[in-house]
């Protein structure tokens, strides 16, 4: 009787914990973004019965539910807390820490998703870069710079064998070599501009530019707790220290933002978004472009990039009079020349295997 009595207790105690929650994340309002993980979270999902049919409503909404949860910081802080402190786990949800910075598995190797990236890189040349100058270079994750360390990786080699065969009209620039782990964020996954010298340099000499001795002010811009502190909930790691590469060439230059038709500088010094990597370019945006007026030359670039880009479009600005960055995750390929003219321009598409593998451009 008194084993009844307490299944009975605990029964109701839970269907209560559980109605309780699902009214409080009825009542509570939508989070736009999260402070702590840097970025987005998903909204209520679009519903239509195309999308039902297609059963993508069902995906939108398990994310949108995760990503709204009440108090779900609170709940990732603790499942970090007894991952790494009680079960002794060497990752926690594919990241995982080495040597005072933190890593993410990107991992298996998606080789029809890179087959698909190439294929849309492919498509945007035939539609409108036939007769230009094009170029390709692939930007490796930081995982690949670990030694001596046995955590998952996908094969490198495969991947960039994939896109030579896929993209074999375009020009293929090796920058592997010009990066160590050093030039990455130790709490982030992109790379310092401050470290990106030798990249510009191979990609100059690649697409026969001139190879300037540019010289550079290194300023300091503050501490950095990039998204993958913000992920891990790692409140004890060391920040990284952000610094931006400026000279009067880079200050005078302007950028025109095709979303928000808006002039601003190379570099947001006051950006007031949740993630400081911001500070280059103002962030993600589908199409922007760099004027610089003091331009010796008329020629232009056309730079395909994901967020890489925003810090090393300023390293090409004295080789160009105009760059236009082009991010094909947030605007289509189809309806390009309606914002772009597209006459002899050098063109490079830049990408890192991080999004490569994921097959987010469209």
């Amino acid at each position: 009787m008194k084993d009844n009595i307490k299944n009975i207790i605990i029964t109701v105690s839970f269907v209560f914990i559980l109605v309780l929650a699902f009214i409080i994340n009825i009542l509570v309002k939508d989070r736009q973004i999260s402070i702590s993980e840097r970025r987005k979270l998903a909204q209520f999902p679009e519903v239509s019965v195309t999308k039902l049919l297609k059963g993508e409503t069902t995906g939108n909404f398990e994310n949108y539910a995760v990503d709204q949860f009440v108090a779900r910081d609170m709940f990732i802080k603790i499942k970090n807390f007894y991952s790494k402190n009680v079960y002794r786990q060497k990752d926690n949800n594919k990241f995982f820490e080495k040597d005072g910075a933190i890593y993410k598995m990107d991992y298996p190797l998606n080789t029809e998703n890179i087959k698909k990236s190439a294929i849309k890189i492919k498509e945007v040349y035939n539609l409108y870069l036939k007769d230009m100058n094009v170029y390709f270079a692939i930007i490796p994750d930081k995982n690949y710079y670990l030694k001596n360390d046995n955590h998952l990786k996908y094969n490198y080699n495969e991947l960039k064998q994939i896109m030579k065969d896929e993209l074999n009209e375009l020009k293929y620039i090796d920058i592997w070599d010009c990066l160590e782990v050093d030039d990455y964020y130790r709490t982030d996954l992109h790379w310092r501009q401050e470290r990106l010298n030798n990249v510009a340099k191979r990609i100059n000499q690649s697409m026969n530019l001139e190879n300037k001795d540019i010289i550079y002010n290194v300023q300091y811009v503050g501490d950095f707790y990039g998204t993958y502190a913000g992920q891990t909930s790692n409140e004890k790691i060391e920040p990284d220290k952000m610094y931006i590469l400026n000279n009067e060439i880079i200050n005078e230059c302007t950028t025109y933002n095709y979303e928000t038709e808006k002039t601003d500088k190379i570099y947001n010094m006051n950006q007031s978004t949740y993630d400081k990597y911001d500070i280059y370019l103002s962030g993600a945006t589908s199409i922007i472009s760099i004027e610089n007026k003091n331009a010796t030359t008329d020629k232009e670039l056309l730079l395909f990039r994901d967020s890489f880009g925003s810090s090393i479009a300023p390293l090409f600005v004295e080789q160009y009079k105009k760059i236009t960055l082009i991010d094909l995750r947030y605007i289509s390929s189809k309806i390009l020349n309606s914002y772009i003219e597209f006459k002899n321009q050098d063109v490079l598409f830049l990408y890192s295997t991080v999004v490569l593998n994921q097959n987010i451009l469209k």
